[in-house]
């Protein structure tokens, strides 16, 4: 099934769970965990035609958009703004999103950013039987309740089937530098990583 917006979603969710026959939520599939792969008799549901940023807003730092949008597409719009979506997996050119989301991907900046959870403020998600729920918000502070937001983040979508994700973006950092060190053991490696990373 190739869903075009939220609503489909919400239909297809319905039917099968109506029939209990199980689905498969889809980005652009480029995950090594095999978590989009289906079965015999599983309906996969293919997301990456929800391909729209619904809104960037620089002064807060906030990007909404639609779990097909592409990593480094998002990335590039917050760029106009001089802005950057913090999660870079290395699959960042071809995959979405949602699949980042379902995975809670990381990369290479994640070590000053975080990983995706970090950049994840609140989620737009259907549930198994077709309800639509929203989590979280549009503020990094936000600390009444369950954190159902950071609970859905990572869960290869079995909780439910990510429509919407509102996300934070960072400033793009004036320089950057490269450094390369030799270490005699990868635990002497490993401390330098984490004295850095609390002076970064």
């Amino acid at each position: 099934m190739h869903a075009a917006n939220p609503e489909h979603v919400r239909t297809t969710l319905r039917h099968a769970h109506a029939l209990r026959v199980p689905v498969v939520p889809r980005g652009a599939g480029t995950g090594l965990s095999r978590g989009a792969n289906a079965g015999t008799g599983t309906v996969v549901l293919d997301l990456s035609g929800m391909n729209r940023i619904l809104d960037l807003d620089p002064r807060d730092q906030v990007a909404v958009v639609e779990p097909g949008v592409v990593t480094a597409e998002l990335d590039r719009a917050a760029g106009e703004f001089g802005l950057r979506y913090a999660p870079d997996p290395a699959s960042a050119a071809i995959s979405t999103v949602g699949g980042n989301i379902a995975t809670n991907a990381g990369g290479l900046r994640c070590a000053k950013y975080g990983v995706t959870r970090d950049a994840v403020l609140g989620l737009d998600v259907v549930l198994a039987d077709g309800t639509p729920i929203r989590t979280g918000r549009r503020t990094v502070k936000g600390v009444t309740g369950y954190d159902l937001t950071a609970l859905l983040t990572g869960s290869e979508g079995t909780l439910g089937v990510i429509t919407a994700a509102t996300l934070r973006l960072r400033p793009v950092p004036e320089t950057t530098a490269t450094v390369a060190a030799y270490f005699d053991t990868f635990a002497e490696g490993a401390e330098a990583v984490s004295a850095l990373r609390t002076r970064i």
